[in-house]
């Protein structure tokens, strides 16, 4: 896995930036944070997987490790990563 850089807060989580399982498998992108701002509530991201055809899963922040710089670390392997469903892209 790459230098992440420092941990940060959802609040500068930028799209596009890998996301790795817990076993250092990279699995994707940030396609989408989730949150509501206002409230100050964050509830998870939306990762692109493939991008032909486009596929996207949804992770609940509680499946979230870390959140850094460069690169977000997820609680769960990359094999329960690929176990979720398939999204179609929103």
């Amino acid at each position: 896995m790459d230098d992440l850089g420092a941990p940060i807060s959802y609040l500068t989580l930028e799209e596009g930036v890998p996301v790795y399982a817990s076993d250092e498998a990279k699995v994707g992108k940030v396609g989408r944070i989730l949150a509501d701002f206002e409230l100050d509530v964050f509830e998870g991201i939306v990762i692109e997987t493939h991008v032909l055809p486009p596929t996207s899963r949804y992770l609940d922040a509680e499946h979230i490790a870390e959140l850094h710089e460069r690169g977000v670390v997820l609680g769960i392997d990359s094999e329960t990563v690929d176990g979720l469903p398939n999204r179609p892209p929103a």
